[in-house]
């Protein structure tokens, strides 16, 4: 099988294209997915540097190993290395285990990037594609036939491959923090989850600001937003319902300021840097509520197909390229410049 490995924590290097990858186990609850097409995404990046590590404070990058080896994935443990990473996927089944309906061969799926997994004890714990488990970044996957979801869409490969991490993210965060008909304010806009998120929180109704880039500001308003800030413009006091984060970093205050009295802010992202200044005040005389939002319902990801297969949301792809590219796929990624998803061709 060919495809990326990523060989250890660090820089573009340690992906490698390789033709000698193992094929996939599939177990008897698990589907072979053929692989179409899988999004570029900052938890792939992120991943990669090991920035997930506790000892890490800064902001996300594409420099070099940062983050220490026992601590470097979502559920805070090591990858086994050569790790294949991707955390979007979209493909068709080609094969399956014995428990599954052989109905589903054929079938053209979507899967679940955050995927919810019960373990002996009874308790449930979280697993990431393309961390936790193997991702897209070949030419087959395995997956679980639960978190493997039918879509029948007009939509391209590449297309469909641009929705799983990003709107799902989106869509989770706004479910966590029940937006119906409010003021929204979405910070980086202009990426993948702030995009979907402003698409997403339009069909709810609500009224959204977006904060980009002033060249950039067309296009999100093309996209459904109603206002544009700047990064850098200040931010009007008590003026938001809710705050939809994927930023963080050193204007955090300046989010919470903007909230309205009763409040919610919601984060899903910390690319700027995870570490910020709470004014504890702020948060009890506004009676604020501060969210976090990676765990999804199971209804996710479905929600999303049903919207792509009734036309209420469309794709926002910036860029694509083959997977052999991903070195600059994955620069052209971190460089910020796009707006939408930069998916990868893999079939």
């Amino acid at each position: 099988m060919s495809g990326i490995a990523l060989t250890g924590y660090g820089g573009l290097d340690f992906l490698e294209w390789r033709d000698d990858l193992p094929m996939p186990d599939v177990g008897p609850d698990d589907v072979l997915i053929r692989v179409a097409a899988a999004g570029v995404n900052n938890t792939d990046i992120n991943t990669r540097t090991g920035w997930y590590a506790k000892s890490v404070t800064g902001a996300t990058t594409d420099n070099a190993a940062l983050g220490a080896d026992e601590d470097g994935t979502w559920n805070g443990e090591a990858l086994q290395f050569p790790h294949v990473q991707g955390a979007d996927c979209c493909g068709v089944i080609v094969a399956m285990g014995t428990n599954i309906d052989q109905a589903r061969l054929g079938s053209r799926v979507l899967t679940r990037t955050m995927q919810n997994h019960i373990q002996a004890d009874g308790s449930s714990c979280l697993i990431t594609q393309g961390s936790e488990v193997r991702g897209a970044f070949a030419q087959f996957m395995s997956a679980r036939a639960i978190d493997a979801i039918p879509v029948n869409s007009d939509w391209t490969d590449i297309e469909l491959a641009s929705i799983p991490c990003a709107y799902t993210t989106a869509e989770g965060m706004l479910v966590r923090a029940n937006v119906g008909a409010e003021n929204l304010l979405i910070t980086g806009a202009s990426g993948g989850v702030g995009s979907a998120a402003i698409q997403l929180a339009k069909r709810r109704g609500a009224t959204v600001w977006a904060i980009t880039q002033s060249d950039k500001a067309d296009a999100l308003h093309d996209v459904g937003a109603d206002h544009t800030l700047n990064r850098d413009d200040p931010l009007p006091e008590n003026q938001f319902d809710v705050v939809l984060d994927l930023v963080a970093g050193p204007r955090w205050p300046d989010l919470l300021d903007a909230l309205k009295p009763m409040g919610r802010y919601v984060a899903s992202g910390a690319i700027a840097g995870p570490m910020v200044t709470l004014d504890v005040r702020t948060l009890y005389l506004k009676d604020l509520s501060l969210l976090g939002s990676t765990t999804q319902p199971d209804h996710i990801l479905p929600d999303i197909i049903s919207y792509i297969e009734r036309g209420e949301i469309r794709p926002l792809i910036a860029e694509t390229y083959a997977l052999r590219d991903i070195h600059v796929a994955q620069t052209s990624f971190m460089a910020k410049k796009t707006i939408g998803k930069i998916v990868l061709s893999v079939g």
